[in-house]
């Protein structure tokens, strides 16, 4: 069984850093999250280069790697995050993403030897920009809210909201990673055919209901030879780390292309992730347990342990917030529209691992998996327009009197994510935002 969540010294809440910043309250970026991400200063001709987070910094780890700061399996991780891009690094498994994790901790520990070392190689976030962590090989989006999954169905299949198969096997379909792009790109409400429930025939033309996805983003770490699956008790020795992840919709596409064979140009014109990996490991304070209800049919064999039972699930807070081009303008800041938790998922992560590979289907490093809609079982809780507004029946009205049933041009959608409890450091995602422009 995989000891990923077991604590250790780099989880204590008392620990604090010679960072200033990393030890304020509220901070998503605490010495015990130190996520991973891909940067370079701001609008130069920099090489980009794995990066990792603390308080208002980022480690630069091609300056630590020059500095021949550490040792051993720490000082061979460096040197893979000091490459364009982290496949090298995840793909090494979690002792040397463990090895890493541990030798900055105690780096940037308040007190530290290091520490005059170290603060060269720090660049403030406010310099910096981001590319994609890493070459994102495949993605699979799944589908693990019940919460979402029966909002939606309702709505199309009054009758018959959740197909037979949902409570017995974790639903998902494979994506387009080329048109996931980072945090803070814009994009151009996509074209389509749409078929109106009136009309005899289809139109094309730009979507009228573009919608937000709230996910959480799952890369994969260390792959697995073809045919040879991943059982859920060692999923997690495969899996390094999450995101936020907002899949963005064209409801009126996918409603008239997604029968007989599910979502495609409805999901394939643009997906955004945040910049920063939060490790499963630095989540490992806030791993819960994982329920079934008994009324439910429970987990065929290679989807159930006792492992995943008593801490499958992560209890992550998850936000989406919009900014409108009036609010923009006039200086208002962004309104909440949803806040759910990640622990309401039907399927954990060790179990969309498991069912993945059980064909014998080959994971490899920097593979993503989206977590699909996070939704509550409440209605302010539901993780896009098309529930919010009731499939655009009834318009939201925001604080400044706007009103919304799904996205309009110049719309710009936040989603934050953090985990925050007594007796534990707040971890903190940070955010991922994209603009809605107009079609071409």
């Amino acid at each position: 069984m995989s000891s990923q969540v077991n604590l250790n010294a780099t989880h204590d809440p008392s620990l604090s850093s010679w960072v200033s910043t990393a030890n304020q309250a509220g901070c998503d970026f605490p010495i015990q999250n130190l996520p991973f991400a891909v940067f370079r200063r701001k609008g130069s001709d920099e090489s980009f280069r794995g990066g990792v987070a603390i308080g208002d910094q980022v480690v630069d780890l091609a300056a630590v790697k020059e500095a021949d700061l550490f040792s051993g399996v720490a000082s061979d991780a460096v040197a893979a995050c000091a490459q364009p891009q982290l496949n090298e690094f995840m793909a090494m498994g979690k002792t040397a993403w463990s090895e890493l994790r541990k030798a900055l901790s105690e780096a940037l520990s308040e007190g530290s030897a290091q520490q005059n070392a170290l603060s060269a190689c720090l660049v403030a976030m406010s310099d910096v920009e981001y590319a994609l962590p890493c070459n994102i090989g495949d993605y699979t989006d799944f589908y693990t809210s019940i919460h979402h999954a029966t909002s939606v169905g309702k709505k199309f299949r009054p009758d018959n909201p959740l197909l037979p198969n949902y409570k017995w096997v974790p639903i998902g379909y494979h994506g387009r990673s080329s048109s996931i792009e980072i945090s803070g790109s814009s994009f151009k409400r996509p074209k389509g055919q749409t078929k109106a429930p009136t009309a005899t025939e289809p139109s094309f033309g730009p979507c009228k209901r573009l919608d937000y996805e709230l996910e959480v983003g799952i890369f994969v770490g260390k792959g697995n030879v073809l045919g040879e699956p991943i059982s859920i008790d060692n999923a997690e020795d495969h899996v390094f780390g999450l995101c936020l992840f907002n899949d963005w919709s064209a409801r009126d596409i996918q409603g008239w292309e997604y029968q007989p064979l599910g979502p495609f140009l409805s999901k394939s014109f643009a997906s955004t992730i945040s910049p920063w990996i939060v490790t499963t490991e630095a989540l490992a304070p806030y791993r819960t347990a994982w329920t079934r209800d008994e009324n439910d049919p429970q987990p065929m064999d290679y989807l159930e342990s006792a492992h995943n039972r008593e801490s499958g699930a992560y209890d992550i807070q998850l936000q989406v917030l919009l900014e409108t081009e009036k609010m923009r303008a006039e200086k208002q800041a962004p309104t909440q529209l949803s806040q759910s938790n990640f622990n309401d998922s039907y399927w954990t992560v060790n179990q969309m691992v498991a069912h993945h590979t059980v064909n014998g289907c080959n994971l490899r490093a920097g593979d993503m998996f989206g977590s699909g809609t996070q939704s509550g079982p409440n209605p302010e809780e539901a993780g896009s327009m098309l529930e919010l507004s009731n499939a655009g029946s009834e318009p939201i009205t925001l604080p400044n009197g706007e009103q919304r049933t799904f996205l309009e041009d110049g719309d710009n959608v936040i989603m934050k994510g953090w985990c925050e409890k007594p007796g534990a450091a707040r971890i903190g995602f940070g955010f991922v935002e994209a603009l809605v422009l107009p079609a071409e």
